[in-house]
């Protein structure tokens, strides 16, 4: 019988990291030789569980305010390193805080303090959940804007934000708001592009950061985008932080058009949202993904014939790859969005389209992520990110899933979006372009992002085209090329 592997589990307290930075750790750590697995995080409940489920729970009991460390690795040379590689990792985090003030700023409240009425117009809040609330409401009272990247915030609090942030005439951009673009500064994860009269609504992250940069190509750039957050749009939430972000771009010099870029809204949110887009003075164009509504590609050419600019050929790649008889499509997907957006393409196609993110509640794959048949995965949906960094920063969950479609024998097309930009994966092609190398599929690739990016638009798709993937700007086109493949191979 086999030894078990070293392992190291411990708890610590008085130590608190932002996910992201955990993410990043926990990923960078990983990547180590001879570590097998490893996780980085606060010892909240769900992180717990995810512990376990990698054999590496804590034998005593913990608080989700103590930081969870928890590495195996193939021998005890490789676990210490792995471990020192962490605390070095954590330790830089504080020297880091601490170069910048004699007492490192640990709240909002502090911050505003410390500094003068002139201070920072926005405040940005990447903490967890139950602790996001009391941050952005210490942010709104100081008559701050706020970004809150958290998610994990109940409904109710959301909008008590937006209600308190209206009355002091700021903005609430999220929670779970991961891109924005204010001013020409990217926050969360958002694409280097150019500045320009179109200003961004955004009740999605992804769909705004293909919108951008499907602009950025067309020469033609944006003002702000401002991010609302996933459930602004909900009956619930009632679009408040959208009919303040159109008010604000409404009253902003720079702001010519605006094109507003969600999933589809509530019904009755959607009218009040037109009927207050009606009475602004700059025109509002849609971007709202639903059945029979244009694509994202589709919206953005709208907004540059309505301005009088050509609308270019988006850029791509080719590929001689045909698909086998009978195959289905595999949606592998990082963007909720963009994954949403290829169903809403595919579904009058193929029929159903099953998926854990899914257009009908009866089409729900549950745990069953290598279901047969047509199926897109949304490997950004939250509870596929517990405890472990996005997809678009870790690619593990989809490498392996993209492994185990080849490997299962079913005949598929692959159609995969790689997103690029701030704090994405500073090289997604080096380990994805061995991955489709190895599974031998047809694979499309719907490349969002820009030259300006600091992975490169084109040597990202020049590397992924030398693998046999066709690769494509616009996520749309992406899709039907996909859809073609299959079509030729009935």
């Amino acid at each position: 019988m086999s030894a078990t592997p070293p392992r190291h589990v411990s708890l610590r307290s008085g130590v608190y990291a932002d996910s992201v930075r955990l993410m990043q750790v926990s990923r960078d750590v990983g990547a180590r030789e001879g570590v097998t697995a490893v996780l980085v995080a606060m010892a909240t409940p769900l992180n717990l569980e995810l512990a376990a489920g990698m054999g590496l729970a804590p034998a005593e009991s913990a608080s989700p305010d103590q930081l969870l460390v928890a590495v195996a690795a193939v021998d005890d040379d490789a676990l210490g390193a792995a471990v020192a590689a962490v605390d070095t990792a954590l330790a830089d985090r504080e020297r880091t805080a601490g170069a910048t003030q004699a007492v490192p700023l640990r709240t909002i409240g502090a911050g505003l303090h410390a500094l003068d009425d002139d201070g920072p117009a926005l405040a940005v809040v990447s903490v967890p959940g139950p602790y996001a609330v009391a941050e952005a409401a210490d942010a709104i009272a100081a008559g701050r804007s706020v970004l809150v990247f958290s998610d994990g915030v109940p409904v109710e609090s959301e909008v008590a934000l937006k209600l308190a942030a209206h009355d002091a005439g700021v903005l609430v951009m999220g929670p779970d708001c991961g891109t924005a673009i204010v001013s020409g500064l990217a926050l969360g994860f958002a694409n280097v592009v150019r500045r320009g009269p179109v200003g961004l609504v955004a009740a999605s992250g992804t769909g705004a950061q293909q919108v951008s940069c499907l602009l950025d190509a067309a020469g033609v750039g944006v003002s702000h985008v401002l991010g609302v957050g996933g459930r602004d749009l909900s009956e619930a939430v009632g679009g408040l932080a959208t009919l303040d972000a159109l008010a604000l771009l409404d009253a902003d010099p720079a702001t010519e058009r605006v094109l507003l870029v969600s999933k589809p809204p509530a019904p009755s949110v959607a009218v009040a949202v037109t009927e207050a887009a009606a009475d602004l003075s700059v025109p509002v164009h849609s971007a709202a993904l639903s059945p029979g509504s244009p694509d994202l590609t589709a919206a953005v050419e709208g907004v540059l014939t309505a301005m009088g600019v050509e609308v270019p050929q988006w850029p791509s790649r080719n590929s001689t790859a045909v698909a086998a008889p009978g195959a289905v499509l595999k949606g592998l997907y990082a963007g909720g969005t963009l994954a949403d957006e290829a169903m809403l393409l595919a579904a009058p196609v193929l029929g159903d389209v099953r998926s854990n993110t899914p257009l009908r509640p009866d089409l729900d794959l549950g745990t069953d992520l290598s279901a047969t048949g047509h199926v897109v995965v949304d490997f950004g949906d939250d509870a596929l990110t517990v405890g472990r960094a996005h997809p678009m920063i870790d690619p593990t969950l989809r490498l392996e899933a993209l492994a185990r479609v080849a490997a299962s024998g079913e005949p598929a097309v692959v159609l995969m979006d790689v997103v690029l930009g701030h704090g994405a994966d500073p090289d997604p092609a080096a380990t994805l372009a061995p991955a489709l190398r190895a599974a031998g599929l047809p694979a499309v690739v719907a490349l969002v992002g820009t030259e300006a990016d600091p992975q490169g638009w084109s040597r990202q798709a020049d590397a992924l085209a030398a693998a046999g993937a066709a690769v494509f700007a616009s996520n749309a086109q992406a899709t039907r090329h996909a859809l073609d493949l299959l079509g030729a191979a009935r």
